[in-house]
């Protein structure tokens, strides 16, 4: 007969292991950032201990925004974004990865930037309600690139505020890596973007699943945003309602 604390223990294990790589990947990291932050107190060495804590309340933003505003992110992008945080704030500075592999800063840009195309365009598609004919698909596109490129800008000015105030050297060479960096961004934009753009044209490419994945978890918030749309219609315009 096995031990009921025994089996339930076995159940949670198998459940455990039988979830998402992508979120397994995130709990990862955060294991990782954790513990690198105890050695680092344990050390001394307080600049590293805030750049640990930094990336780690990065790394758990998304996922309270996301629960915050009701918005479901496909777990990919989450894991996505805890990745790029892990590789930039812990890889890139504690260990010194911009250093040591000079491609490493132009992959994290490109990544990122491709991420933010994609997030821009969901967030601006979510705002239209789910409805693939409130604007054409061009000018999501556009707006999507302009909110990718605007992230990469701001990035850029927290790179050079953490020179300043703690000494780093995110910005490397300055104003060769910070125009490099935006040209990147600008790339990796355009990618997000069009990527949007081709998938309401009914048209496959390679992250068309990210955003039928991002539809299926929304449906209800789709809906919603229709119902409140149509209740501040109705209180404005009382006598067309009256007329349905």
């Amino acid at each position: 007969m096995r031990h009921p604390i025994g089996s339930r223990i076995g159940c949670d294990y198998v459940g455990f292991v039988g979830r998402n790589p992508f979120d397994l990947a995130r709990y990862a990291i955060w294991a990782i950032l954790l513990a690198a932050t105890v050695f680092a107190v344990i050390t001394e060495h307080w600049s590293n201990v805030f750049v640990i804590v930094t990336a780690l309340i990065l790394t758990l933003l998304p996922a309270k925004f996301s629960e915050r505003f009701q918005i479901h992110l496909p777990i990919s992008f989450l894991a996505g974004i805890s990745v790029f945080v892990f590789a930039t704030l812990f890889l890139g500075e504690v260990f010194d990865f911009y250093h040591r592999f000079w491609w490493w800063d132009i992959l994290l840009h490109g990544f990122s930037a491709v991420g933010f195309g994609i997030l821009g365009f969901l967030f601006i598609f979510y705002l239209f309600e789910g409805n693939k004919y409130a604007a054409p698909p061009w000018a999501l596109g556009v707006i999507a690139f302009c909110f990718a490129v605007a992230i990469g800008a701001l990035w850029e000015i927290f790179e050079f505020f953490m020179d300043q105030l703690f000494g780093l050297n995110m910005q490397k060479s300055g104003l060769v890596d910070t125009m490099t960096d935006l040209i990147v961004d600008c790339i990796g934009a355009f990618i997000g973007a069009i990527s949007g753009f081709l998938w309401l044209k009914g048209r496959t490419s390679g992250l068309g699943g990210m955003f039928e994945e991002f539809v299926e978890l929304n449906r209800s918030g789709f809906r919603k945003l229709r119902d409140r749309a149509r209740k501040l219609e109705n209180d404005r315009f009382p006598e067309r309602s009256e007329d349905e």
